[in-house]
């Protein structure tokens, strides 16, 4: 794996150093035109305008009948009817009702809509019989948003909310950025597949893959593969490779220490790639990596083997990168806000610490097992509290940084 200009293969970065570097440059993907009901949990590329107002004409915001207010005094006949959908809009005249359902046109002439519950027909004749009131019960045209009106900016995430507003913008197609396509490869002659790690003495459910793609998908991904790789650097090389192939980033997990099976980091050194970063500064962490593809342009992320630090480090570099490839920007899924502490924290040692907590009533609760090979406890964790490296200890009371995990 060549280096870049730095020689970072061999420098110890700092985390917000190592931030920097992939923050520079992750840039989106191809642009692309998407089908609406394809694009759920894509990012606009461009904005989505209104092809036509809504409503398309007044229209009628209950059940009930459509009057002119000169009327209601006198003798009024029910004329006709609207319904939803209709294509022809009615008139009424002077003395003329029109039964009317809620999102039906308004006729031309009308000024208010009774509700039928105070309201009775009577052969063709209708006989108010409760109080109308103010309300006028009518949506007016293009109340709701106006033909060529952006109703969605360029970078917006297509949620459930979204997609309703593009579809009521009457948009077939949307542009958008290229969900990125991410393959995970785990290392260790111990992993096996979840639930048949009892039939073999010393072996591992391999509990990070799954973790892996979940996050992955969270922040836009789509995973197009995975593996688990024994510690043998030729299957390593190989199933790398094969990866690559197909996919945008490729996540490996374990192999990236200096002990002697980790081989991951020597594995994919033979391929055309270039070390952005390696061995930050942190806790959980330090064995982290990254690389680019001199050609292709695809990333390698190398996470640490133990499950743990695997998922706090992908918090802190996958989740942004998926985010910036997915047209988004990098920093804001790293949204680090202040919390009071209900706990003490010693003090963190010479690295940057990224520990686990709750939150709990608004506030941080940091647990007492910090330990990275702790998985249980991960179920619970819903944020990551920063302390600078070197700095002393936090008492309850005090404030941390906090991070949504």
């Amino acid at each position: 794996m060549r280096c870049s200009s730095r020689d970072r293969a061999d420098t110890l970065i700092s985390f917000n150093e190592a931030s920097a570097i992939l923050r520079d440059v992750a840039k989106p993907l191809e642009e692309t035109q998407v089908p609406i009901g394809d694009a759920a949990g894509l990012r606009l590329a461009r904005p989505v305008e209104a092809k036509i107002d809504a409503p398309r004409f007044d229209v009628s915001a209950m059940d009930g009948y459509a009057v002119r207010d000169a009327d209601l005094s006198g003798p009024i006949t029910v004329a006709g009817k609207s319904y939803a959908g209709s294509q022809t809009l009615l008139r009424i005249s002077e003395g003329q009702a029109v039964r009317i359902f809620t999102g039906a046109p308004v006729p031309q002439g009308a000024d208010r809509v009774l509700v039928q519950e105070i309201v009775e027909e009577r052969g063709d004749r209708l006989e108010i019989v409760g109080d109308y009131g103010e309300a006028r019960h009518m949506r007016a045209r293009g109340s709701d948003f106006r033909e060529g009106e952006t109703l969605l900016e360029a970078g917006t995430r297509l949620g459930p909310r979204q997609l309703l507003a593009a579809a009521a913008a009457d948009s077939a197609m949307v542009w958008a950025w290229r969900a990125p396509r991410v393959a995970i490869l785990a290392t260790g002659d111990e992993l096996v597949a979840p639930g048949s790690a009892e039939e073999r003495p010393g072996a591992l459910p391999d509990s990070i893959t799954l973790a892996l793609a979940g996050m992955a998908r969270a922040y836009g991904a789509t995973i197009v593969g995975s593996e688990i790789a024994p510690d043998d650097p030729g299957q390593i090389e190989a199933l790398a490779a094969q990866l690559l192939a197909r996919c945008d980033v490729l996540v490996t997990v374990g192999g990236a220490s200096v002990g002697e099976r980790d081989f991951a980091t020597r594995s994919i050194a033979g391929l055309d790639f270039r070390t952005l970063f390696a061995k930050v500064a942190m806790r959980p962490g330090k064995p982290v990596w990254c690389a680019q593809g001199e050609n292709s342009g695809s990333y390698v992320l190398g996470l640490p083997g133990n499950p743990t630090s695997a998922l706090v480090t992908a918090r802190l570099f996958l989740a942004p990168l998926m985010t910036a490839l997915a047209g988004g920007r990098y920093d804001e899924v790293l949204a680090w806000r202040e919390l009071e502490l209900t706990g003490d924290l010693p003090a963190p040692g010479p690295r940057e610490h990224f520990g686990r907590g709750a939150l709990r009533d608004g506030k941080a609760q940091p647990f007492a097992n910090q330990q990275s090979g702790a998985q249980a406890l991960l179920a619970k964790a819903d944020l990551l509290l920063r302390q600078t490296g070197g700095s002393g200890g936090l008492s309850a009371g005090q404030s941390i940084q906090a991070l949504d995990f």
